[in-house]
């Protein structure tokens, strides 16, 4: 994947697609999710872990870094992803060194994914920088990660900590369907994403942050739409 700085692109809101997707509750879709993904593929390592470049596959989709029709851009140690996937969504991986990496992250007690940024593995300052992005084998109605953001200080000396996280979901036709984005303090927080209509409509998504401590993510849900729950 081809990284440039903001220098030389614009970081362009993408238009939302009939805004056919709000964020949902993280519990509720956990309890009827198709899957929980938790992401014990390989034997545990501590940091800075296992570094993947070819990205992630799990039952029913792959995790990797962004979407074809997309560029990664350096926002200082950050990844952003600029400019509309391509039809039909298609995922990108990398870049060699700086995609994912995977380690036993202390807070979840297993294993997790660290997005890499420009600074690269193993390098400290780059875990949990990047992005993320997860397709799926058949389109979706809901979806939701665990994010871990940073660890609070005893001391107290991070109580402001606070850094976005923003998860956008997108259509087989590369359309952003819907966005969550919020500021979070230390710790787990849960993110998701649902239809409105009660018609699959999710293809996959991405997860972007500007998080001081940079972001751990686990346990990937997704599943069906409430009508279909019998």
């Amino acid at each position: 994947m081809l990284r440039l700085s903001p220098a030389v692109l614009l970081l362009l809101g993408l238009p939302l697609h009939a805004q056919s997707v709000t964020p949902g509750d993280y519990a509720g879709i956990r309890e009827t999710a198709l899957a929980v993904i938790g992401f014990e593929i390989l034997p545990p390592r501590p940091e800075p872990g296992y570094s993947l470049d070819h990205g992630i596959a799990f039952a029913g989709g792959h995790v990797g870094t962004g979407f074809a029709g997309q560029t990664l851009v350096s926002d200082g140690p950050f990844d952003r992803l600029s400019g509309q996937p391509t039809p039909p969504l298609a995922l990108l991986t990398g870049p060699e060194g700086a995609g994912l990496s995977l380690a036993t992250h202390r807070a979840f007690g297993s294993m997790a994914i660290y997005p890499l940024g420009a600074a690269g593995y193993p390098a400290v300052e780059a875990r949990g920088e990047g992005s993320i992005a997860v397709i799926f084998d058949e389109d979706v109605c809901a979806l939701g990660f665990l994010v871990h953001t940073d660890y609070a200080d005893p001391l107290g000396s991070n109580a402001d900590h606070r850094g976005s996280v923003t998860l956008t979901a997108y259509g087989r036709d590369g359309a952003r369907l819907g966005q969550e984005a919020r500021s979070l303090g230390t710790g787990v927080s849960a993110l998701a994403l649902r239809v409105t209509d009660g018609l699959a409509a999710i293809a996959g998504a991405t997860l972007e942050n500007t998080d001081p401590g940079g972001i751990a993510v686990d346990d990937l849900v997704f599943g069906p739409c409430s009508e279909t729950l019998g």
